[in-house]
């Protein structure tokens, strides 16, 4: 086990003459962060979009796991679906201003299923959306894709990784506020896209959800979500 560095007299990213000089943290003010680890969840501050052909419900829970997670369920029929947009676009891709994306989820089946999930437009089609900067599996194939997309013209890196059933993954990305936007899988770098189709001129929200590729129902578990703007 490493030793711990102490700095019994705190630490700080502002000069003194800041009126957080003297607080003992990092100014928590010098970023917009969203973290979501799921140990509560309440369905008013989500825009959900659902489809539910089949003889059941879509079911969207806290289930019992380590660390937190919502449990998504469809209906059983081909294309039932269950989509989540938080309320309230609240992140803007602007020059000169970092951001981060970064969240850890499973799917039940890797093949038969669709899912996406990154930073959007609010849109009740989200895996047909206009604009945003997002991770996406399309049904028949265990691809990840990322893309980021401007008015419908989309920058694309596909088939940056191998979706498995039911196993975690994590995805990432970071606008460097300048160029480019570098995509991670499991903390590994995959890549980076320029911003050509940066999507710069609205503001969009975090965006998630599965939907099936088969007459049988499939799940998506999410374990965080977490999204840091520098202000």
């Amino acid at each position: 086990m490493t030793t711990p560095i102490r700095y019994p007299n705190g630490i700080t990213t502002v000069p003194k003459s800041n009126p957080l000089g003297m607080f003992g943290l990092p100014d928590p003010t010098e970023w917009h962060v969203y973290f979501n680890d799921f140990d509560t969840f309440a369905t008013a501050e989500w825009t959900i979009t659902t489809t539910e052909a089949g003889a059941g419900d879509a079911t969207e829970a806290l289930t019992d796991a380590d660390g937190g997670v919502l449990l998504i369920t469809n209906d059983a029929a081909d294309n039932d679906n269950d989509f989540f947009q938080k309320v309230g676009e609240s992140f803007k891709f602007e020059s000169g201003k970092r951001l981060f994306f970064k969240a850890r989820f499973k799917v039940s089946d890797a093949t038969q299923s669709d899912f996406v999930i990154g930073l959007q437009i609010t849109d009740t089609s989200p895996l047909d959306v206009t604009d945003g900067v997002f991770f996406q599996k399309d049904d028949g194939d265990t691809n990840l894709d990322f893309h980021v997309e401007k008015n419908n013209t989309a920058t694309d890196a596909t088939a940056i990784a191998t979706v498995a059933d039911d196993t975690y993954l994590t995805v990432a990305f970071y606008y460097n506020g300048i160029s480019a936007v570098e995509y991670f899988v499991n903390d590994v770098k995959k890549g980076t896209l320029a911003t050509t189709n940066l999507p710069d001129d609205e503001e969009l929200t975090i965006s998630f959800g599965i939907q099936n590729g088969e007459a049988v129902a499939k799940t998506m578990s999410v374990d965080y979500i977490f999204v840091a703007k520098a202000r």
